[in-house]
């Protein structure tokens, strides 16, 4: 069974965004682009919320997109892709990114569904509300989290809205040379 995990680059201050989701402080090198082409193989399925999707099919299918990282363009844009959203009507509301299907509801069932039947990962990229939905029924499985180190002293907290306490669980790491390092989490009392 394949497992969903939630990938997030986050400040050393929490922030999975900066004052107007400003994104602008990632610390991404030829180590961290690596490593994307490698996560990202090992991924069948994205999850997305609407704004993210958003911005992600604002970049990924664009000629300066797949100039400027060939191997992730190709990954993000050919990987299915599924966005959860209740105020969009249809995607042609937004830009056209290949292999997405809207769903308007957050369904357990349907998700546990998804993960029986995927010989591959299913990744939450960003998406922090749809994280935190998923969160709440059960459904993340690991958590990836990239801290970069910045502070950034104000903007969108990691899982923001969460309304109980959610212990996790701390199982590996990696330092990258960048200073960058990923945290393993999974909820605590979860199976590896």
């Amino acid at each position: 069974m394949a497992k969903i995990y939630l990938f997030m680059m986050v400040s050393t201050d929490g922030y999975f965004e900066g004052k107007n989701h400003d994104l602008s402080w990632h610390n991404v090198d030829n180590e961290f682009n690596e490593f994307a082409v490698q996560q990202t193989g090992e991924t069948g399925t994205l999850l997305f919320g609407r704004k993210t999707y958003e911005l992600m099919s604002g970049f990924w299918p664009t000629e300066h997109a797949r100039q400027t990282d060939p191997v992730v363009a190709e990954q993000m844009n050919t990987t299915p892709k599924i966005v959860f959203s209740k105020t969009l009507a249809s995607l042609k509301e937004i830009p056209h990114w290949e292999n997405a299907r809207l769903v308007k509801e957050l369904v357990k069932e349907d998700l546990q569904q998804l993960k029986t039947g995927a010989s591959k990962d299913i990744a939450i990229f960003g998406s922090n509300a749809l994280c935190v939905s998923m969160m709440e029924l059960g459904l993340v499985d690991e958590f990836r989290l990239m801290v970069n180190p910045v502070a950034l002293g104000e903007g969108s907290p990691l899982f923001g809205g969460l309304h109980n306490r959610f212990q996790l669980e701390l199982f590996n790491t990696r330092t990258f040379k960048s200073g960058n390092v990923l945290l393993y989490y999974r909820p605590a009392g979860k199976p590896a």
